[in-house]
């Protein structure tokens, strides 16, 4: 591939191919480690929303609990009220 490379008249030779191989990995290398960085950097902030959401879910459906229980006791009062006339 080296040769076939040379032969083609776009490297002078080897070590121009060989050259150029090397930065290209180098900089494969190197923008590959900063992609996976901005990924994993990523996928804790979405870990990190999709856990508020989760907490948040929880608090609002305790909300929602309290909620429904004020209207139970509200409803029940009533009812004492409306037996007691």
């Amino acid at each position: 591939m080296v040769k076939d490379k040379v032969n083609s008249g776009r490297y002078h030779s080897v070590s121009e191919v060989m050259g150029e191989a090397l930065r290209l990995l180098d900089e494969r290398d190197t923008c590959g480690g900063l992609r996976q960085r901005a990924r994993e950097k990523r996928l804790a902030e979405l870990k990190a929303k999709i856990q508020e959401g989760i907490e948040a879910s929880e608090r609002g459906e305790e909300v929602f609990a309290e909620i429904e229980e004020d209207i139970r006791r509200a409803k029940a009062q009533m009812q004492q009220a409306e037996a007691a006339k």
